[in-house]
């Protein structure tokens, strides 16, 4: 990893800035009222030096470097809203745009070093630079005040990255390299303590609220657009955003699976899945999907299908136990799913056949397998190593989703014509507990005719 790759700056000045005279910035710098803002420690910082304190243990000797990350561009010089990379919010808790953790070795241990943007005040900048200057951006915390609220050894300004990085380069000095690192970090999340499981419980309790928004739009909803603009408006009220782009997928939509463009039309008598999860300030988020009918009630050809997606989620979540494979809700699932299939007359094969690793004719239908994990990233944990995730058994503090669906496309000549253009996908958040297992969305109906009485409760 090269420091540009660390500390890679937007433009601070555009070709449209005005000029600055010298008169002006001295004008600038001076008669502000010195107002110092006084902060405390971040308030889950034992938990965060606890894992700061056992990835030093398992790197002695050897210099870690965790980048925050920067804004990422819209459109030439506008920026999404900034997020710190995961396993720098899982090690600090937040951080400020450019900026980055240090563990320098020492001993057998090590000392933690942050650079992190400083007060600008007085200086040009101030008002010069719009990527750092507080009077763009708002103020920053702070050296000093980011040294007490993270709880680190030290704190530099950001300005010094590229000399310190490139003396550690000409030094030689061992390095943990990236990929061994993401490695790490994911699997140290794969298990969630207890305050990470109420933040997981908080985000789905919010995004029950924000279904319910969702809802009370059926009766004059005409566009996708209306459904997400109603589910992201609970997650800004509420907690910091959406963890992920809002699938709200209208009629035939609902086949395809990240259906996030949201453009469609609602017709009559269709369904909305709907797939949205609210990030919490924390940075946790939560992943649940449910199918509903816009009209409040299911069709016949709606509700076989939804019933047997419905089954499927029941056996799969019941396989979610300490000591079970990752992979047994899946083959659950899976296998409630091949059967209805063939009870519907699509799929013309033994259940045998259908499910044969060489054949899997099912999964024309299914798309996907039923589970992931979730934390901080809604698809958590991705760089563990397969033999712990996917080939990996299932632990206490795991948490992770059961999602079965059913899709069938608009234009499948083995499906009749009354099932083309329904898909049905159920999911909820689950943790693996000593005793089995906890659904923390089953607050959100998902039986059809819960979901039915839900929706007219709503309306």
């Amino acid at each position: 990893m090269s420091s540009k790759d660390l500390h890679e700056p937007a433009a601070a000045k555009t070709n449209y800035d005005a000029e600055t005279p010298q008169a002006l910035i001295d004008f600038m710098s001076r008669d502000w009222v010195d107002a110092p803002v006084r902060i405390g420690a971040h308030p889950q910082l034992a938990r965060l030096q606890s894992r700061r304190d056992a990835l030093s243990r398992a790197f002695p000797g050897r210099y870690i470097v965790v980048p925050a990350g920067h804004e990422k561009v819209r459109a030439n010089d506008t920026y999404f809203r900034f997020r710190p990379s995961s396993d720098f919010a899982y090690l600090m808790g937040d951080g400020e745009p450019g900026s980055l953790l240090v563990m320098e070795p020492d001993g057998a241990s090590h000392r933690t070093l942050l650079f992190a943007p400083e007060h600008n005040r007085g200086k040009a900048e101030f008002f010069t630079d719009r990527i750092y200057g507080e009077l763009w951006v708002g103020r920053h915390r702070g050296l000093d005040e980011s040294q007490i609220f993270y709880g680190v050894d030290r704190c530099r300004p950001l300005q010094q990255i590229d000399d310190y990085l490139q003396g550690l380069q000409t030094s030689n000095a061992p390095m943990v390299e990236e990929r061994e690192l993401s490695t790490h970090l994911a699997e140290m999340r794969l298990l969630k303590d207890e305050y990470e499981i109420g933040e997981l419980r908080k985000a789905c309790e919010i995004t029950k609220r924000g279904f319910e928004d969702v809802i009370r739009t059926f009766s004059y909803a005409t566009t996708e657009r209306q459904f997400e603009a109603a589910f992201w408006g609970r997650a800004r009220i509420e907690a910091n955003d959406v963890g992920y782009l809002t699938i709200a997928a209208a009629g035939h939509h609902a086949c395809t699976l990240h259906w996030n463009r949201n453009s469609g039309r609602v017709e009559p008598g269709t369904m909305l899945l709907l797939d949205a999860g609210v990030e919490c300030d924390s940075l946790y988020t939560a992943d649940i999907t449910r199918t509903l009918p816009v009209g409040g009630r299911f069709t016949r050809a709606q509700r076989a299908i939804y019933d047997i997606v419905w089954e499927a989620q029941r056996v799969g979540i019941d396989a979610v136990a300490p000591g079970a494979d990752f992979l047994e809700p899946n083959r659950r699932a899976m296998r409630v799913l091949a059967e209805g299939l063939i009870d519907l007359g699509i799929l013309r094969v033994s259940l045998d056949e259908a499910l044969d690793p060489e054949h899997q004719y099912y999964r024309r239908y299914s798309l996907h397998n039923v589970s992931h994990m979730l934390g901080l990233d809604v698809h958590d944990c991705a760089h563990a190593r397969r033999e712990n995730y996917r080939y990996g058994t299932l632990r206490e503090g795991m948490a992770l989703t059961v999602e079965p669906g059913l899709y069938f496309q608009p234009d499948d000549a083995t499906v009749p014509d009354e099932f083309r253009g329904i898909g049905v996908r159920i999911e909820d958040d689950i943790i693996v507990t000593a005793a089995g297992r906890e659904n923390l969305s089953a607050i959100l109906p998902s039986k059809a005719d819960d979901v039915e009485r839900w929706i007219g409760e709503l309306l």
